[in-house]
């Protein structure tokens, strides 16, 4: 789950951050608290927007994550269910920077709270399966010089994760980088948090979705089957290795320990190899 930071020094900076953002967009946060991944993020409604902090060590902050709002409400088309972003600020104290995004408050909650992995089966309505797969096709013509997902991080971690030589990325698309139920809405859908959006190889949006409902069967099926050409498909194999790739290595430092059980055997279905062992 994602929660709030242990230290209270932490808490406490992040909520003060927040608050400052708020009073300089001219907005009051008047919505409950949702902390994000590593508790670097931290967002609450505020009057008709949504507020989110993004906090960084000042030294690691900027490049493709900082950019990632912006540039997807630029570049994505119409077509692509999301929120529109009002305004980006950024700004830096201490040893840390700062960005907070201004963006139309989505009435629909997001599928699952506080955690990408499904906790529970969501019986969706055909369309709205329909709205995904349009979504993602439209999102994947779109042109970028973005890169998500890199042949490095293959190269280097395919044996130490998957127990498998890398395989060679060769045919990629444009996608959202962290498709998981906490980022989806519906119905009707909608899909939030773009800061990882880029290239990508064919399959991996989809891979990390059913990887992320492995916990919920009917749901994990539900996706393989509506999505069953790509992830069949030599090319999608290789996104999918990708996207199971790159949870193990979460999962390996402790993260998702609900998954690690399916996600492995998951992981030795598609390769028919074990999965290394967490190193001490």
């Amino acid at each position: 789950m994602f929660t709030a930071p242990a230290e209270r020094i932490d808490h406490d900076r992040m909520v003060r951050a927040h608050t400052a953002a708020a009073r300089e967009l001219n907005v009051a946060a008047s919505g409950s608290s949702v902390w994000g991944w590593q508790e670097c993020t931290l967002g609450r409604r505020a009057d008709r927007y949504w507020l989110r902090l993004l906090c960084s060590p000042l030294e690691k902050a900027g490049g493709h994550l900082w950019e990632g709002a912006a540039t997807a409400q630029a570049a994505l088309p119409p077509s692509v269910p999301r929120p529109a972003l009002h305004h980006v600020l950024d700004w830096t104290s201490g040893e840390h920077a700062y960005q907070a995004e201004l963006t139309e408050y989505v009435h629909t909650k997001p599928l699952e709270i506080g955690s990408p992995v499904l906790s529970r089966d969501v019986h969706l309505p055909d369309a709205w399966w329909g709205d995904l797969k349009k979504a993602l096709a439209d999102t994947s013509s779109t042109p970028t010089s973005r890169v998500a997902v890199r042949q490095g991080w293959v190269d280097k971690s395919f044996a130490r994760f998957l127990g498998i030589p890398p395989v060679q990325i060769t045919a990629t698309q444009t996608g959202h980088g962290d498709l998981h139920w906490a980022n989806i809405t519906g119905p009707p859908l909608a899909l939030l948090d773009w800061e990882g959006w880029g290239r990508m190889p064919v399959g991996f949006d989809v891979g990390l979705l059913h990887a992320y409902s492995l916990t919920c069967p009917a749901t994990a099926r539900r996706i393989r089957q509506e999505f069953h050409q790509m992830l069949n498909s030599p090319e999608g194999r290789v996104g999918e290795l990708v996207a199971v790739g790159q949870i193990l290595q979460v999962v390996h430092c402790g993260g998702h320990p609900e998954l690690a059980a399916p996600l492995k055997l998951h992981a030795e279905t598609l390769t028919g190899a074990p999965v290394p062992e967490a190193e001490g």
